[in-house]
């Protein structure tokens, strides 16, 4: 079932316009919530993003906090999800097409729900990653449609064989293709600042959090190319991967060549988080 239009319908029925402002400008925000044992985890934090981003493009979202849950949580015991993802975006609604904002356009609202088992076996042996320069838009802390730049440097790491791509600019990492990026050297976690220029990640807040609650020192601050190959260990943190540990960068190994200790212990304090009733 989908939930469209002001109404759930089944996946058969659903359609978009294709003057929807989403499918010709991109027009839109989108959250990808993690559903744990049947339950949203850390459900305020993605509606607080969702409503900062709604905020910040100027889009007015179509129900209230109380109300988008009230639908969620439907679509989770419609579907009997227990280990699942939620994926909703809200566009500008149908207009003309016009760069500016149409006047009297109804934002649309969509949001399915699919199984999504944990990816335990990733977590458990790690992924390889490759380097290249960022090229998307300077609103990357916007959870919007616009996402060419990610898809296009997802596909080069594809191409080459690699698992995933860590973005840079001028030689500073941000972060990677859909998910951040954090290393650890000497004991600290490094991790670049929360600006526009990454994802202000669900995951990443509580990583950093478990981080600091165990006297983990935690800098965030940009750090260079350099830095990154002389990490001890490396991991990217998102709602679908979690904690993975990264432990091939271009070819060459972080550290030992295998997950370290800190991704070990902070990957168990997260799973101490998870409901799984």
């Amino acid at each position: 079932m989908i939930w469209i239009d002001d109404r759930l319908v089944p996946e058969s029925s659903a359609s978009v316009s294709y003057m929807d402002r989403g499918y010709y400008f991109g027009d839109g925000i989108y959250e990808v919530f993690r559903v744990y044992g049947g339950r949203m985890y850390e459900a305020d934090a993605h509606y607080e993003r969702l409503e900062r981003s709604a905020r910040e493009i100027g889009l007015k979202l179509p129900y209230t906090r109380k109300e988008t849950d009230a639908i969620l949580v439907s679509l989770i015991e419609r579907e009997k999800a227990r280990n699942a993802t939620i994926y909703m975006q809200v566009t500008r609604g149908v207009a003309p097409r016009s760069h500016a904002f149409p006047a009297g356009a109804k934002p649309v609202m969509m949001a399915y729900c699919n199984d999504t088992p944990r990816p335990t076996p990733t977590m458990e042996k790690g992924i390889t990653a490759i380097t290249r320069p960022d090229i998307r838009w300077l609103r990357c802390d916007l959870k919007t449609l616009n996402l060419l730049g990610s898809v296009l440097a997802k596909q080069e790491a594809a191409e080459l064989g690699a698992d995933d791509v860590i973005l840079h600019r001028d030689g500073v990492v941000t972060e990677c293709s859909a998910s951040n990026l954090i290393i650890v050297k000497d004991g600290a976690l490094h991790t670049h600042p929360a600006d526009h220029l990454i994802l202000h990640g669900i995951t990443r807040a509580v990583v950093l959090r478990l981080a600091r609650e165990r006297g983990v020192e935690v800098r965030e601050r940009p750090f260079t190319l350099e830095e990154l190959r002389k990490a001890d260990e490396a991991f990217l943190t998102s709602t679908i991967m979690e904690i993975t540990p990264i432990v091939q960068i271009d070819g060459l190994p972080v550290g030992g060549g295998e997950p370290g200790p800190f991704t070990h212990r902070l990957q168990h304090d997260f799973e101490a988080t998870i409901p799984h009733n």
